[in-house]
């Protein structure tokens, strides 16, 4: 590193060679990632390939998990004589601080109950009303009014455009919990650049969601099977100023809901059934990783696994490798889902668009089947 300022001993042209990274650097973080991830392998873990935060030691069928985000760690396995020989030993080597079962972890709540853990971020929300002087506001029964759909055209620019983006970038990190407000969270993302007054309106009626669903989360229930679901929806053209698609998907393995997301599109699409086809491709992509997840964990994945689509149309493209007129233009990743069809790996089901649970991830629902399609997610009160 370069001698700090005031340093007299310096001479000109050199730099002081450091033996320890010292916290605060740029590379220090990368420093001890390293030395972190090598202690780890020395231990006997392993690293993921398709999660290079995630470490698995398997000794004659004894399984210990580490998974590393910066230098909080969580540990879990079979065996707790060996997660006490793993603690031990990192707190021979760094001075770790041992919190016992895991409560609460970067802003996330567990709870757990005989049967299952219940995931929430009860506090963060009520952080976050505070922070928008909305404690004591009107709970409404969705997080956006049915069918609404917003602008850069429209509304008056704000003074503040700053409070806007932290409130969005507040509730990104709250919708790693929250599927029920994934398509609110990414329709308010897309104005941070040059927020009006109708886009504040419309976060604050979030916020107002939020507070009459406060204890709500995920509940991840005890189970003894792990097959892997997925349901894949699109919204057409659901983007005012680009006519771009929503690709909006969700993943189960057994009854938990595990991998969601809201995303629009790279390109436009010409019909429904392209832009039903694009999210197909996008939620097999999301599938395989899983699988791959699984096998890092020793789960065996039962195949083929199936994949839910409301459209008939983009199910038989999937399942037809032939030349066709209408997907001619398509790119090549797109056709990423007839490999795996034929492979076997996923096969393709019809369900009803009233029945579709990654519909709540492409539009603003109305009250009763938002309830529906957020309770079916396992989306529940906190338990008493």
């Amino acid at each position: 590193m370069k001698p700090p300022e005031g340093y007299k001993k310096a001479v000109s042209g050199q730099v002081c060679r450091l033996k320890k990274s010292i916290y605060g650097l740029k590379q220090a973080s990368r420093q001890w990632n390293h030395e972190l991830t090598k202690f780890l392998v020395q231990l006997g873990f392993i690293q993921s390939k398709h999660d290079y935060s995630l470490f698995v030691k398997n000794n004659n069928g004894i399984f210990t998990i580490a998974l590393v985000y910066v230098d909080d760690i969580l540990v879990t396995g079979n065996s707790t004589v060996d997660i006490q020989e793993v603690k031990q030993a990192l707190d021979d080597k760094f001075t770790i601080k041992d919190l016992g079962l895991a409560r609460y972890f970067l802003g996330i709540e567990l709870c757990r109950t005989d049967k299952g853990t219940f995931l929430h971020q009860r506090k963060y929300i009520l952080d976050l009303l505070t922070d928008a002087g909305l404690t004591a506001s009107k709970p409404t029964l969705t997080p956006l009014p049915q069918y609404l759909k917003l602008s850069l055209n429209k509304g008056v620019p704000l003074k503040e455009p700053d409070k806007y983006r932290r409130l969005v970038g507040k509730l990104l990190y709250l919708s790693m919990t929250r599927p029920d407000i994934s398509y609110a969270v990414q329709h308010l993302s897309q104005f941070i650049s040059d927020p009006k007054d109708l886009h504040m309106q419309a976060a604050t009626y979030l916020l107002r969601y939020l507070k009459g669903s406060v204890s709500k989360g995920l509940f991840y229930p005890v189970q003894p099977q792990f097959k892997i679901a997925g349901f894949s929806d699109a919204d057409w053209a659901s983007c005012l100023m680009t006519r771009k698609s929503l690709t909006g998907y969700c993943v189960f393995l057994g009854h938990a809901l595990v991998s969601w997301k809201t995303k629009k599109q790279v390109t436009v699409s010409r019909s429904s059934t392209e832009a039903e086809y694009r999210s197909m491709a996008a939620t097999t992509c999301e599938l395989v990783w899983m699988a791959y997840l699984l096998k890092d964990l020793h789960i065996d994945v039962k195949i083929p696994i199936t994949l839910f689509c409301d459209n008939k149309a983009a199910q038989q493209i999937a399942a037809n490798p032939c030349y066709h007129e209408r997907t001619k233009h398509l790119d090549i990743d797109s056709h990423f889902i007839r490999d795996k069809v034929q492979d076997g790996f996923v096969q393709t089901a019809y369900i009803p668009t009233n029945l579709q649970l990654a519909d709540i991830m492409t539009k603003a629902l109305g009250q009763n089947q938002h309830h529906y399609l957020s309770t079916t997610l396992g989306f529940q009160d906190l338990p008493t």
